[in-house]
């Protein structure tokens, strides 16, 4: 067993909503080591709650903090579920590194808001806590966002070879790992991941995801609803640049609807799946010309359709990359973003930037997160 000194926990709850990954690793000697990991689920009401407050509602600030330590108390089974599974006791984990949930993303007007408790989490699980890790980067200039390519240059960075690790969770987003130090790295929100798709067939079928996009392929494509989804400005737009719900929701997604009325519901979730597929295979090719291979990570990873439609969609833009999961690697998908907010931790405690200026658009590197000691 490693050093105490070396253990981190990373806690990742995405835009799905789903619940929270736990990753339990070690780091020492600039290489990192996966010893475990659990999942926790959101209970329904904690979900609810989330979901109302990504948009303005009567007396917010009240919900938020109560969620806030409902997270928490989720947060900490989570930590408790990753120590069983793996034998450690809490004594000997140097940090937890928690992301939050995001609720607000606005990086043009200077702020991001991550729901959490840090405070709480230390209380209850007696394990320092590293939070808070996009300010530092939003106060510099940058958009507090994508973090996790720093994570992916460190893990999956190749001498010789330019790779794409495309994580595809609520949002999608892409990590270019070009040979050479971290300048070379890009990375940057693609559009929709799966939230859209998980909203749809919620909607639909009360399921929360198109398991291998079973449904999705059931349809068919409507190419009208599609160009008009891929007419949104953000695609377009250059890096560094980031999104969340604060745009792509079920209200923007009704707007496109409106000109398109009496669609199967099937054919939508089918057009929805192409829209992920094809503003990330969009960014790849302009982005990524040289790159042999995409990588997929996230939850999307195990959406088997959506994988078939990016590797379609690479193709029509005459992109040869093959695309495969992180599973080539021997990790996860469902681990890497988890992993990464270990290693954010850990570059913390080690008072090692975390962020690539390139990337955020930062003024420089700089320190993530704010320590709650246990």
């Amino acid at each position: 067993m490693a050093p105490p000194s070396s253990l981190y926990i990373g806690l990742m709850s995405g835009t799905s909503l789903d619940g929270v990954d736990a990753v339990l690793a070690s780091f020492s000697d600039g290489a990192h080591q996966f010893i475990g990991a659990a999942f926790q689920s959101f209970p329904p009401d904690l979900r609810a709650h989330l979901m109302t407050l990504q948009a303005s509602s009567d007396n917010e600030i009240h919900l938020e903090s109560l969620t806030a330590t409902f997270l928490a108390q989720v947060y900490a089974d989570a930590v408790r579920a990753a120590l069983e599974t793996t034998g450690v006791t809490a004594s000997a984990i140097r940090a937890i590194g928690v992301h939050g949930q995001t609720i607000r993303h606005r990086p043009d007007c200077g702020y991001t808001r991550q729901t959490n408790n840090p405070a709480m989490l230390a209380e209850l699980t007696g394990i320092d806590v590293i939070a808070d890790f996009r300010s530092r980067d939003i106060a510099a200039g940058g958009q507090g966002a994508p973090l996790v390519p720093a994570f992916h240059q460190a893990a999956f960075g190749h001498a010789q070879q330019t790779r794409v690790i495309a994580n595809i969770g609520g949002i999608g987003n892409i990590s270019v790992l070009r040979p050479g130090p971290d300048g070379a790295v890009i990375g940057f929100d693609t559009g929709p991941g799966s939230m859209l798709l998980d909203t749809w067939i919620a909607e639909h079928s009360g399921r929360p995801y198109d398991e291998g996009g079973a449904w999705a392929a059931s349809g068919k494509v409507h190419d009208g609803l599609l160009a008009a989804m891929l007419n949104e400005a953000f695609l377009s737009l250059p890096p560094p640049k980031s999104t969340g719900r604060d745009l792509f929701n079920r209200e923007w997604l009704a707007v496109q609807l409106q000109s398109f009325p009496g669609l199967p519901a099937a054919d939508v979730q089918a057009t929805l799946t192409a829209l992920t597929a094809t503003s990330m295979a969009q960014a790849i090719a302009r982005y990524a010309p040289e790159a042999s291979t995409v990588y997929a990570c996230g939850g999307g990873a195990f959406n088997s359709h959506l994988l078939q439609c990016l590797q379609l969609r690479l193709r029509q833009l005459g992109h040869a990359a093959q695309v495969l999961t992180t599973a080539a690697f021997g990790m996860a998908p469902d681990h890497v973003e988890g992993l990464a907010f270990a290693w954010l931790a850990h570059r913390h405690v080690e008072r090692q930037p975390g962020n690539i200026p390139a990337v955020t658009g930062a003024r420089g590197l700089r320190i993530l997160g704010a320590h709650y000691p246990r």
